[in-house]
């Protein structure tokens, strides 16, 4: 009787913390645009920012979800259009750290607030699955409101790396990717900060199958390496060799299975989203490298 009841408390013990779990993990801590803001300026120079001409506007999702998104105008006359997707709790603001490399080399900059980022309005995180139809609708909406646009890439940081990669799923009018520090299936990411807290993994199992309850959508739906198999669009991949948080194995993996033309470069001593900060110079001649390799490949 006594070990009867043991276990069933044991069971609804596991079973509330893996809904809480689930409720951890796809929620969204999110900064302030003032508070993306101030952490750029403390880390580099943002006084390139504030003198662009810029355009606000708004783009509706496959669900009538609102992105909201800002264009930075080249100073000079250029058909190249770059889209950069932000990261897991940053905002537009966190993609300006890569956006004057693209302004260098002759790119119009298109940002925006991820789902549930930003000014936009609040909701869970779907680790790609949503959020890449999200970018198909920019994407959509780019070649729309640019039709001069004769380059279109995708540039993606952590989440909007694997959001970036994902969407290729969805055959993209894009003409390559740079995805930073990227997941390969989110699943594995939150079972190292489970066993991080000192908890077993097997409960992001459990957890999954919580998260299809609550919110619809379970780990096993958040898998952009899945994206790849039949994927052509070139892809330059960049991790930080110190990244203890997404793995470079992440990025590995996905350079080995996509069925494209692809690079892999692990930057090093940089840690998590820290890449282009460690490495400046290297950082922009990776990029700089890869697109001059597909400009001479399509010639």
């Amino acid at each position: 009787m006594v070990v009867g009841i043991i276990i069933i408390i044991l069971i609804i013990v596991i079973i509330g913390i893996s809904f809480f779990l689930a409720h951890q993990s796809m929620g969204i801590k999110r900064q302030t645009l003032e508070e993306a803001r101030k952490w750029q300026e403390e880390h580099y120079d943002l006084s390139w920012y504030d003198p662009l001409e810029k355009t606000d506007y708004t783009v509706s999702s496959f669900d009538g979800y609102v992105l909201h998104v800002q264009m930075l105008q080249n100073p000079g006359d250029t058909n190249r259009y770059i889209i950069i997707s932000h990261g897991y709790t940053d905002n537009r603001f966190g993609a300006l750290k890569y956006a004057y490399m693209y302004l260098e080399q002759g790119f119009n900059v298109i940002i925006y607030d991820l789902r549930g980022h930003g000014v936009n309005e609040s909701t869970f995180c779907t680790y790609s699955a949503r959020e890449r139809k999200d970018l198909l609708a920019l994407i959509r909406d780019t070649r729309e409101r640019y039709p001069n646009a004769v380059i279109l890439g995708l540039h993606g940081e952590s989440l909007g790396a694997a959001t970036s990669i994902a969407v290729l799923g969805e055959k993209p009018p894009v003409d390559f990717v740079v995805a930073d520090c990227g997941f390969s299936e989110i699943e594995s990411v939150l079972e190292t900060a489970v066993r991080g807290m000192h908890l077993p993994g097997f409960l992001v199992k459990i957890a999954s199958i919580c998260a299809k309850i609550r919110f619809g959508y379970s780990y096993s739906d958040m898998r952009p390496i899945e994206c790849l198999k039949d994927n052509h669009i070139p892809i330059l991949f960049i991790h930080g060799a110190a990244d203890d948080f997404i793995l470079p194995e992440h990025s590995e993996k996905m350079h080995k299975v996509t069925a494209g033309y692809s690079e892999l470069h692990l930057i090093p001593g940089a840690a998590h989203a820290m890449s282009i900060l460690t490495d400046p110079v290297g950082y922009r001649k990776l990029v700089r490298d890869f697109l001059g390799h597909i400009e001479r490949s399509s010639l």
